[in-house]
């Protein structure tokens, strides 16, 4: 897998992205003391080699009515059937992140509802019924105490390996 080495004027350029993925090149570029057609190619250089994913637009939950966050602790049955349940779970919109976990289970979902009883019929109409699906566990969140990104600058590696499994330690 390809390595790209981030230098200073990447970490400052992800540093300023990550605290707002809508700031303008040309600001970046000041403040980097680089062009505005470097800063962009660095961009697209790091977009390239996967150490950008994406940027995306944050909708406040409970603005919509999804009052109720939820996080699910999904037991499978079998191992090895892992695919065919995160599958299914990709189809339930109120799923809005999945991992595959450590411990006692073997996944942890997050999930917005409208309110306990939209919760309880997600749980139990579909959740639930779900083939291999062993059990689940759920924890109402109360309050979000915060929420970000990663902290760029604090990163003492150089190197970022384009895959996650190649990122193995």
């Amino acid at each position: 897998m390809a390595t790209y080495q981030l230098d200073d004027i990447d970490r400052r350029i992800l540093s300023f992205l990550v605290k707002d993925a809508r700031m303008a090149y040309l600001e970046i570029a000041r403040e980097c003391g680089v062009s505005g057609a470097a800063i962009h190619q660095r961009v697209r250089k790091l977009e390239a080699s996967g150490v950008i994913t994406g940027s995306r637009l944050l909708v406040k939950p409970s603005s919509l009515g999804l009052n109720v966050c939820a996080f699910v602790s999904i037991s499978i049955a079998e191992a090895n059937k892992y695919q065919e349940v995160t599958e299914s779970l990709k189809k339930i919109p109120e799923i809005v992140e999945c991992h595959f976990v450590t411990g006692t289970s073997s996944l942890l979902v997050k999930l917005y509802c409208f309110d306990n009883d939209h919760l309880m019929s997600v749980l139990l109409n579909t959740v639930q019924n779900i083939p291999y699906v062993k059990s689940t566990d759920t924890m109402i969140s109360l309050d979000e105490a915060f929420e970000r990104q990663v902290w760029v600058k604090d990163f003492k590696s150089t190197s970022f390996k384009s895959s996650a499994k190649s990122a193995k330690k």
